[in-house]
């Protein structure tokens, strides 16, 4: 059995439609630049409110990935 070491990092997705499309959305574009993407969590919630109407959520995520050798 091998080690492995770990990162996070901080995202944050953003949509209009809701918070599961925003969690999604982001997991999806920090794929595109992070591999072996392994958890997630989600450390806030915000809302942008117009005219009395929730607008725009945003979605704060900690991002968990495993960190690749660099030896060849």
């Amino acid at each position: 059995m091998s080690d492995n070491a770990y990162s996070r990092t901080e995202i944050v997705g953003s949509s209009e439609t809701g918070i599961d499309d925003a969690i999604r959305g982001a997991i999806t574009r920090a794929s595109q630049t992070l591999d072996e993407i392994g958890w997630f969590e989600v450390s806030e919630i915000r809302g942008e409110v117009h005219d009395g109407e929730v607008g725009h959520l945003q979605v704060t995520l900690g991002v968990g990935f495993t960190l690749r050798d660099t030896k060849p």
